[in-house]
């Protein structure tokens, strides 16, 4: 193992060991007892190409007298004392490199980050201009699961930057006027806001500030503008919800259609069926900068194609917009006194569970400069509160 320390990158990396019976068995005959192959996340998926090929060399050399040969032996033989002849021979190969985009810093900053995160957590930092993934921290309660590339959480309120992207395309704007209200029933389930919602921004306000405040009821009271395929259209335009091989472990998202009423007004808010890993919600940050879809991809040697529809740059505009509020008058104001460029971010908080109280996801997103970042922890109070901080850390140390 070459990494810069045992643990750095570990559940993406991978680890390497003695082959085991079953790695022989699978093998071929390319692999015997004694060799060292990868065990493991990309040390495994790629062993064959980092492992290389050992030489062979078959040799004819004198035979030892042992006293017990009856005749001579009529396989003809080198004297005595010469050098051996070599009959057959195949030169040594040395294995091919696999390069990562991780980066070295990023990558030790976000695993710093999150070591005192008990439950589940991840970090992933993406830069918009390249796609490539600099940082992919997994944090110790994952149990050396990768949930940074893997995981499969619901996203919560993050979510609305797709659902604010869907709406976009239906005819809203920015400042087009939209009701916020405590609660809104869809048939028969009550929906509302989180618990200390600001009653300030009720009633009628904007759809950027909608954004910006995260009311749930203004986007769920929207869904009628939608039709059934326009939430995973945008979602596609974001990177998200279709899968891409780009050579490592990797979940981009799922926003799987729910002909009931309330399973679309649930999605809206990024609950219901929608799921999504850390990578799939920075990417969904990343396009936003970057005015394009972004594919993230973790190996420079497999870089994958969108094949969403293309994401106009008026409407990435627009989403910027939108996301900047939430920084400085929104539910993301932890981010507010970062120096440097203009941060960008949404928070989000997902109910999950049977148990009561509903346990909760907590999440955030943010940009700022070259940098998509999203922070995902399994269990917290809510995103700004317990994703936040991490985030801020994260976003203060990295520039």
């Amino acid at each position: 193992m070459l990494a810069p320390t045992r643990d750095f990158a570990r559940p993406i990396i991978g680890t390497v060991g003695e082959a085991t019976k079953e790695d022989i068995d699978a093998s071929s005959g390319a692999v015997v007892a004694g060799d060292q192959v990868g065990l493991s996340g990309l040390q495994k998926r790629y062993d064959a190409q980092m492992r290389g090929t050992p030489g062979v060399q078959v040799r004819l050399a004198a035979a030892k007298p042992d006293g017990n040969s009856a005749s001579p032996s009529p396989t003809p033989s080198p004297t005595a004392g010469a050098e051996p002849v070599v009959l057959f021979e195949v030169k040594p190969l040395p294995g091919k490199p696999l390069t990562t985009t991780l980066n070295i810093d990023l990558q030790k900053l976000a695993e710093k980050t999150l070591a005192n995160t008990k439950p589940a957590s991840a970090l992933v930092a993406i830069r918009p201009s390249t796609a490539a993934i600099v940082a992919a921290a997994n944090g110790k309660g994952n149990r050396g699961q990768s949930l940074a590339t893997l995981g499969r959480a619901a996203p919560g309120s993050t979510f609305k930057i797709v659902s604010a992207l869907a709406l976009l395309r239906a005819g809203l704007t920015p400042q087009s006027s939209i009701k916020c209200s405590p609660t809104v029933t869809v048939n028969g389930r009550k929906f509302s806001n989180y618990s200390d919602y600001p009653p300030n921004h009720m009633g009628t306000i904007t759809f950027r500030t909608a954004l910006a405040q995260s009311c749930n009821t203004a986007f769920i009271g929207q869904r009628g503008k939608l039709d059934e395929f326009s939430l995973s259209e945008a979602a596609g335009s974001l990177g998200f919800g279709i899968d891409y091989d780009v050579g490592f472990p990797s979940f981009f998202g799922s926003v799987p259609d729910d002909p009931t009423a309330t399973g679309r007004a649930a999605a809206m808010i990024g609950q219901g069926k929608v799921e999504a890993s850390p990578m799939a919600m920075a990417a969904v940050v990343a396009s936003v900068v970057a005015g394009e879809t972004v594919i993230p991809h973790l190996l420079d040697s497999q870089q994958a194609t969108s094949t969403g529809k293309p994401l106009p740059d008026e409407e990435a505009r627009q989403l910027r917009n939108m996301m900047r509020a939430v920084v400085t008058e929104g539910s993301g104001h932890v981010l507010g006194s970062l120096p440097g460029p203009a941060v960008l971010a949404k928070t989000g908080t997902a109910e999950y569970g049977i148990s009561k109280p509903l346990k909760t996801h907590a999440w955030m997103l943010a940009s700022q400069g070259d940098l998509a970042v999203a922070v995902f922890v399994n269990d917290g109070k809510s995103g700004s509160s317990t994703a936040g901080p991490l985030l801020r850390t994260f976003l203060a140390k990295a520039r």
